[in-house]
């Protein structure tokens, strides 16, 4: 069956989620990021052009890896993700400020090699339609701060209810690229799930639907 990365499926287009807006209302204005606090970041970016390359499981596993690798270079720690077709939620927080753009920049770098070598080997007649020197992501991307555990557990939600706003799934926790799981039942997630020093995790789990 052929790999339809580029087609934007009619459950998307009508299910257009709160980071199409954010992203809109984002390019509208300068973009400003604040790391200068040991804040929680929520950070969305896109592939370019809004293209489905992490349609496929082995793509997402590759942006996940490479996720996983570069927060144990900057020695920081993830509080939740997932990973949709054409966009990434990612939830960090890190040890000592100004951080985020490096770690972005390397995630991003890392993870468009690896990702260009598996359309390469594995998807040709795919990638033989895409200019080559094409980025496979937007170059920019969305940051909000974030200093208390409500609103870590508002994006939690909003994050994890993504695929089921796409129509991936009936129930978050039956998306396997995400940490969802992981708050519901502690179950497998990819990558550790670690919330900053003193603001840790409850025991209780937290909910997912």
């Amino acid at each position: 069956m052929r790999m339809q990365f580029l087609k934007t499926s009619v459950i998307s287009q009508k299910k257009t989620d709160d980071f199409t807006i954010h992203q809109r209302q984002f390019c509208m204005r300068k973009r400003r990021v604040f790391d200068d606090e040991k804040h929680i970041q929520f950070v969305t970016f896109s592939c370019y052009k809004r293209r489905r390359y992490l349609k496929t499981e082995r793509a997402k596993r590759i942006v996940i890896g490479s996720l996983g690798a570069r927060l144990a270079k900057h020695n920081g720690s993830c509080l939740g993700y997932v990973i949709m077709p054409d966009h990434v939620h990612v939830m960090v927080w890190f040890p000592q400020t100004g951080q985020l753009k490096d770690f972005l920049n390397h995630w991003k770098d890392l993870s468009s090699h690896n990702l260009k070598q598996l359309f390469r080997e594995h998807y040709p007649s795919y990638w033989s339609r895409v200019n080559d020197e094409d980025p496979i992501w937007q170059p920019r991307y969305y940051s909000f701060n974030i200093w208390n555990r409500s609103k870590v557990e508002q994006k939690l939600d909003y994050m994890h209810l993504n695929p089921v706003r796409a129509g991936l799934c009936e129930h978050s926790i039956e998306y396997p690229y995400s940490s969802a799981r992981w708050y519901h039942s502690r179950r497998f997630a990819y990558l550790p799930i670690k919330w900053p020093p003193g603001l840790e995790v409850d025991d209780q789990q937290h909910p997912a639907r």
